[in-house]
């Protein structure tokens, strides 16, 4: 389950003692750093969940704090920023960043490339795949942007109430075939292709349930995922 790192600062550690424009500044830095190598909106929406989860969640008042300073910063970095949390974001953080975003473009300040697209991916196939005890289940749903398609993996730990153990976000690539292939070759999996209304009860549930992660890559990468989950999920239909 590989996961979607920030650059080199231990961000984490910075807004833990640091100032709302302390952590702007750290932000800032980090965006410097990595968005020369982010050319899909995927990519941006991976680092943005990442610095969310650094920042303590999207309902933070660090994150909050992210929306004036960027707006106040006024350069381009700071609305690549606004536009990732506009994506990411809670709905009243999501609707102000927007909102600041749209003043600074309208000053011309240049957007990055996938800012057209980044949050509204289009909802594809989801499917689940688990064992024949009822323990553990994969639950996977995917999306499509103009550049391809990519999935968000949920592994649900039933023997904790069905909370989200691990979560991975990555392209699409050959996962589904392969997730069928691993069923076919072992009869105590079962796997099943199922609509994205009732992918959407089964993540509601399981965030309901809670995260239940074990090892130290599940807790890291249940976190830094947290956020783009969220948005994902918000995409699904309801039944």
């Amino acid at each position: 389950w590989p996961v979607c790192m920030s650059g080199d600062l231990d961000l984490e550690a910075v807004f833990g003692r640091s100032s709302p424009d302390d952590a702007f500044a750290a932000v800032l830095t980090e965006a410097r750093m990595v968005l020369g190598e982010i050319v899909s909106p995927l990519e941006a929406e991976l680092w943005g969940s990442d610095i969310l989860a650094a920042l303590g969640g999207t309902g933070s008042l660090a994150a909050q704090a992210m929306v004036p300073a960027a707006e106040r910063s006024g350069s381009p970095e700071a609305l690549a920023i606004l536009r990732v949390l506009g994506a990411l974001g809670s709905p009243g953080l999501r609707g102000a960043a927007g909102e600041a975003a749209g003043r600074l473009a309208a000053r011309g300040v240049p957007d990055p490339g996938w800012a057209a697209e980044v949050g509204s991916p289009s909802v594809g196939e989801c499917w689940r795949y688990g064992d024949d005890r009822g323990v553990q289940e994969a639950l996977t749903l995917s999306f499509e942007y103009t550049a391809g398609r990519h999935v968000v993996s949920l592994l649900l730990d039933h023997s904790c109430g069905g909370g989200i153990k691990n979560v991975w976000v990555g392209e699409a690539g050959d996962v589904l075939a392969r997730t069928r292939d691993m069923a076919s070759e072992d009869p105590s999996m079962s796997f099943e292709m199922i609509s994205p209304a009732a992918a959407r009860t089964k993540v509601d549930r399981a965030i309901a349930a809670g995260e239940c992660p074990l090892q130290p890559d599940e807790f890291s990468n249940v976190a830094s995922t947290r956020a783009i989950l969220r948005a994902r999920a918000v995409l699904l239909p309801r039944s």
